[in-house]
């Protein structure tokens, strides 16, 4: 009898042997797999924007743009106005920590200010539009006849121990009370007569007001704000070309009947050509532009401060963030306020409220366009016209106002109906968490 002899399972050939096998179809699998990692590596072009948009999307963004862009800008000034400012107080009082003391004292009181107009009705901020706005013209009025002249500007009134800008808060109570007549008007815009009356004639009362103290810079301002109001509004084109006309002749007619405005104006393109006469502080501007580089001296360490630059803490700090914090510091002061511009906008955007549209732009074109103008003016690309830098260069009468139209901005963000749900999510959630560790 036979015994059959079982059958062998067949061995498998060595690893070596089966990577010497051709035509194997799991050869390709580590290839496949290198090629995946290093895709997977590669940064893909959608994930940056998606992530940017989510962001973007979520209901506080807003709200946290403002308010982190407005405090970046409040304490960049407060420690560029203590550099800034070190040695001139100095000179003036025999204390170096004068000048910053009294700007700190304004933001302190400041502060209280914004956070009250960021909590205080939309109402009641319209209740006050022209009480504001008949207060700030009693004060012009009152600057043109009792005004104390600095620099060649009588844009100052005293009060009391203080001495303040009517100018600086009329532009917000200017904003206030446009928005608030347009908003009322608002099914009557399409008429040209119903976006003239009562807004333009006020606001060039006003600004006229502000010529008649010789104050350029803050007329340049006002007459930005009109104009943008125009725009937001929808006013026809042929409104823009006046306006452009008449602001075009008053201020060569400024400049035609005062010498050395005059001279400033012809000499802006090259400071140099009278740079001992008024072109000093363009000039030397530009030496502080020039000599801080890229990532710039330091804090503390520039040198035109020490008395060739005039007005440095207040219009030329620009130049002095140049010097010492370089071409990074001032693109962040200029980034700064171009988040202000795009979180104010994509409020005006969203909101279906007209007054918080109307107003939100004006700020905008407030704040912006006066950083445009000081921003042009340290660069020589604009005049020396005397004007500062929105919440970083000195001044009490420049600094309120500004802290009180960024609350309202904070206001208008935290009341979207996103945001508003998305706080009250956030307050009970910290109430439960509160309760549950009791």
């Amino acid at each position: 009898m036979t015994t059959a002899t079982p059958e062998r399972t067949p061995r498998l050939p060595s690893l070596r042997g089966v990577r010497d096998l051709p035509g194997r179809v799991w050869r390709s699998r580590p290839r496949a797999t290198s090629v995946r990692r290093v895709a997977e590596r590669r940064p893909r072009p959608t994930t940056w924007f998606a992530a940017l948009r989510d962001a973007l999307d979520r209901p506080l963004t807003t709200y946290y743009l403002l308010l982190g862009s407005a405090a970046l800008l409040l304490t960049l000034g407060l420690v560029m106005v203590l550099s800034a400012s070190s040695v001139f107080s100095f000179k003036a009082t025999g204390d170096s920590y004068t000048i910053v003391r009294r700007q700190l004292t304004w933001a302190v009181v400041g502060v209280p200010c914004a956070f009250v107009a960021s909590r205080v009705s939309h109402r009641w901020v319209r209740r006050l539009a022209y009480p504001a706005f008949s207060i700030s013209l009693a004060l012009l009025l009152a600057t043109a006849f009792m005004g104390v002249e600095r620099n060649g500007n009588t844009n100052w009134l005293p009060l009391g121990p203080l001495l303040i800008q009517p100018s600086e808060i009329a532009k917000l109570s200017l904003v206030v009370w446009a928005a608030h007549i347009y908003a009322n008007k608002e099914r009557r815009l399409g008429s040209l007569h119903q976006i003239m009356v009562p807004v333009v004639p006020g606001m060039l009362l006003a600004t006229g007001l502000v010529i008649f103290g010789r104050d350029l810079g803050t007329a340049l301002v006002l007459f930005a704000i009109l104009i943008g109001m125009l725009w937001v509004v929808g006013a026809p084109a042929r409104l823009f070309v006046m306006s452009t006309m008449m602001i075009a002749v008053g201020a060569l007619t400024m400049a035609a009947t005062d010498a050395e405005r005059l001279e400033r104006i012809t000499t802006f393109v090259d400071p140099f050509q009278d740079f001992h006469g008024t072109g000093w502080q363009p000039a030397h501007g530009l030496y502080a532009m020039s000599s801080g580089g890229v990532f710039g001296q330091g804090i503390g360490a520039s040198q035109q401060k020490w008395g060739a630059l005039p007005e440095a803490h207040t219009d030329f700090i620009f130049a002095v963030i140049g010097e010492e914090l370089g071409l990074i510091g001032t693109l962040l002061v200029v980034g700064l306020f171009l988040t202000l511009a795009f979180a104010a906008l994509r409020v005006a955007r969203h909101t279906a409220d007209p007054f918080v549209r109307y107003a939100s732009f004006g700020i905008v074109v407030w704040l912006v366009g006066q950083m445009v103008i000081n921003v042009g003016m340290v660069l020589a690309l604009l005049p020396v016209i005397g004007i500062p830098l929105p919440l970083v260069s000195y001044g009490g009468s420049s600094l309120l106002p500004t802290l009180a139209a960024l609350g309202l901005l904070v206001g208008f963000a935290r009341r979207e109906p996103a945001a508003a749900r998305a706080l009250a999510q956030r307050r009970k959630q910290r109430s439960a968490g509160l309760s549950a560790s009791r």
